[in-house]
């Protein structure tokens, strides 16, 4: 993934940039920097979810059109969002993919240090929060109502462990055969597709589901529904690393040893 470069005069267009020698990798961002773009990432992330759900509601009673916005809004915004931060701090937004990209990381893999890892999340989460407040402040709704939607149906349940599953796998996945290139609009277009076919309208995030207990409304989950939502979710993260171990393994030559 890419940012878009800022303008430039001509003078400094004909001096371009030193770039990495090859076969290093370019330096990361200050672990500030990444803390601020995960928080204020997941935080867009949240209002979009939020906003446009309460949006929705003011608009039309048919519940399919409202849902139907949501999940538009949510696959468009988080599409941008993954564009403008991901060169920043690899754009998670999501604690599960923070914590199996610190798994993989520990088995050899590139990703967050656990210490990454304790800034990524808390920051995830306080995002979240801060998201939904302003999506409930732009409507006029209560800064803080805790939602009333009770969604702790086993039905629900499952559908949480399939939509985290299919994230990982599809976000690991595009790691391991070297296409993040896509990341920006596979995982929106799986997002938008989980909103419709998974049971749980696809939360697949803890921080956004702590977030969204926060807002009586289209979005919202009771608190009490939350704690087996993010069980879920963790769950589903396990499911999706352990099927992209499988998937994406590595090859054999023909004498049955590892390929190159």
């Amino acid at each position: 993934m890419t940012a878009t470069e800022p303008a430039t005069s001509d003078a400094m267009a004909a001096a371009p940039a030193p770039q990495p020698a090859p076969g290093t990798t370019p330096p990361r961002k200050p672990l500030l920097a990444r803390a601020a773009a995960e928080l204020v990432g997941t935080a867009a992330l949240v209002a979009i979810v939020v906003g446009s759900g309460i949006q929705a509601t003011e608009l039309t009673d048919d519940v399919a059109l409202q849902l139907l916005a949501n999940s538009t809004a949510t696959v468009f915004g988080l599409g941008v969002l993954i564009v403008l931060l991901g060169p920043v701090s690899g754009a998670h937004f999501n604690p599960a993919v923070s914590l199996a990209e610190w798994w993989t990381a520990r088995r050899g893999g590139a990703g967050v240090t656990g210490r990454e890892l304790a800034v990524y999340v808390p920051a995830q989460i306080a995002g979240a929060i801060a998201g939904a407040i302003l999506a409930d402040a732009m409507f006029g709704q209560s800064l803080v109502k805790w939602s009333t939607q009770d969604r702790s149906a086993g039905n629900l349940l499952l559908g949480e462990v399939v939509a985290t599953a299919g994230l990982i796998l599809l976000i690991f996945g595009l790691a391991k055969s070297d296409r993040l290139r896509f990341a920006p609009v596979a995982v929106a277009c799986y997002i938008g597709a989980a909103y419709w076919f998974t049971s749980s309208t696809s939360f697949a995030n803890p921080a956004v589901t702590i977030g969204r207990a926060f807002t009586d409304t289209f979005a919202g989950i009771a608190p009490g529904s939350v704690p087996a939502f993010i069980g879920m979710q963790l769950l589903g993260a396990v499911v999706g690393l352990a099927l992209v171990a499988v998937i994406f393994m590595r090859g054999e030559t023909d004498c049955g040893r590892p390929a190159a």
